[in-house]
């Protein structure tokens, strides 16, 4: 009885997802066709259809044969457009969360005649969630539903959506007017909402009828083109971290850069392969016997930026908040005199390197923008991988998402075997007594950055 119960249980989510599913679908078909003057008509349809019944009022009559001759005349009318478009993006290399983004299409007229009152719509991918996600991810604060509410999962089914929609808008402003080969650029304006890869393959046209009451929906011919939105970043105030610059003899660790540079510290006998331009020629003419001049070569910090991807929250809103601050870390870091590894684990351990002579600060927020949440935990395997490079590191910048035992132990083994740790915590209310390093709200991150000011202590 109790596997019955539980193939009853889960044929019955899907038969709701299915119905879910299929309505959404039906209502973005319906919507992305009919125009806000023709949802308006449909609502003076209905007021006058309740105004005539049981009352002889002329005026309420006229309005209703107005509105439904209207809509029966501007309804055959759509059937009749058509357009033969091909087109092309050009979309930039990066986006960011929440900042509106322009970008060019190339639009070619094939089609016969002119095409007039036409309109580009680049339509976001479908937010629709599978159903392993319908079934498995449950909205916040579902428990405290009735028991209504929480068999039939409507409001579950509609925060998913939200939640899946990687942006809005894709819409045009300007009109498309081609005569048959014209091409034409034409801005399309979106903003992502999620970070991510967004991929955009589903380009439409969108023709009017004369009253512009409903509209046709056609496919454009372009190839599908992807765009990388990285994580939301905040502004940081005026901050140092342990560990400036320094320099070490010559021949240990120190820069990548090209070329002798360095602070003089003595002549020596040449070498060969020592370069020209270090031979000190005065000694050379005193002494009768070549003399280099001896450079120490300054030595860059090389810091270390942990991401705690442990996320216990079904939502992810505390999680993402942390890949945020963490991008805004690696964003405002100065890497042209420094290196800067992130370290974190997904499904297994990463380490990505940027700075001086290695790759651009945008590689870090490019590996951000696809670090997932992990489920279980791995503070030992992230422990591992920070003391595997700890005679390289000069410090560490820790972002945890939250705080708890298991990290206090993880960031409690890492200052045993020397690392210096500054530990940046998100957490939810106020700061827990004797937490180290910052604490930053939930909710509040912005406020919070901007108190932090000065040096970063260390764990």
């Amino acid at each position: 009885m109790k596997e019955l119960a539980i193939k009853s249980g889960t044929t019955f989510d899907r038969w709701l997802h299915r119905s879910y599913f299929r309505i959404a679908g039906i209502k973005y078909h319906l919507f992305q066709r009919l125009r806000p003057a023709g949802i308006a008509l449909l609502g003076v349809i209905i007021l006058a259809a309740c105004l005539s019944l049981g009352h002889h009022r002329v005026p309420a009559y006229l309005l209703f044969s107005f509105a439904i001759g209207m809509l029966f005349t501007g309804l055959p009318s759509v059937f009749l457009r058509r357009a033969h478009l091909e087109a092309k993006r050009h979309l930039p290399r990066y986006a960011t969360v929440d900042q509106l983004l322009s970008y060019q299409v190339h639009v070619r007229h094939l089609g016969k005649g002119h095409l007039r009152r036409a309109w580009l719509l680049d339509a976001p991918p479908d937010p629709r969630p599978s159903h392993e996600d319908f079934h498995h991810i449950k909205e916040p604060g579902e428990d405290e539903r009735n028991l209504f509410d929480r068999k039939f999962a409507y409001f579950r089914w509609t925060w998913l959506l939200l939640r899946n929609r990687l942006c809005i808008g894709g819409n045009a402003p300007e009109m498309l007017d081609l005569v048959h080969g014209a091409e034409a650029k034409v801005n399309v304006c979106l903003t992502p909402l999620r970070r991510g890869v967004i991929r955009l393959d589903d380009l439409r046209v969108l023709l009017p009828d004369a009253f512009g009451i409903f509209q046709a929906s056609r496919k454009v011919s372009a190839p599908p083109a992807t765009l990388i939105v990285l994580p939301r970043r905040y502004p940081l105030p005026p901050l140092e971290l342990p560990g400036g610059g320094s320099f070490r003899s010559a021949g240990e660790a120190s820069t990548n850069e090209s070329g002798n540079s360095g602070e003089f510290v003595g002549l020596r006998d040449y070498r060969p392969g020592d370069p020209l331009r270090q031979i000190h020629w005065k000694s050379w003419a005193r002494t009768g016997r070549p003399i280099v001049k001896e450079l120490e070569k300054p030595f860059y910090p090389h810091y270390g930026l942990v991401v705690d991807t442990l996320s216990g929250s079904q939502s992810d809103l505390q999680f993402e908040e942390t890949i945020s601050v963490a991008a805004s870390f690696a964003a405002a870091i100065d890497t042209s005199h420094t290196l800067l590894d992130l370290l974190f684990i997904k499904t297994e351990a990463h380490r990505v390197t940027v700075g001086r002579g290695v790759e651009r600060a945008e590689k870090l927020l490019e590996v951000l923008a696809s670090v997932t949440p992990q489920r279980e935990s791995h503070y030992d395997q992230l422990a591992r991988l920070v003391m595997q490079y700890q005679e390289d590191l000069t410090c560490c910048l820790v972002i945890l998402n939250g705080w708890d035992a298991q990290r206090a132990e993880f960031l409690k083994k890492l200052t045993h075997h020397g690392i210096i740790c500054s530990p940046i915590i998100i957490g939810v209310g106020i700061a827990p007594e004797g937490l180290p390093g910052a604490w930053l709200q939930s909710g509040n991150i912005a406020r919070d950055l901007q108190r932090l000011r000065g040096r970063l202590h260390s764990a």
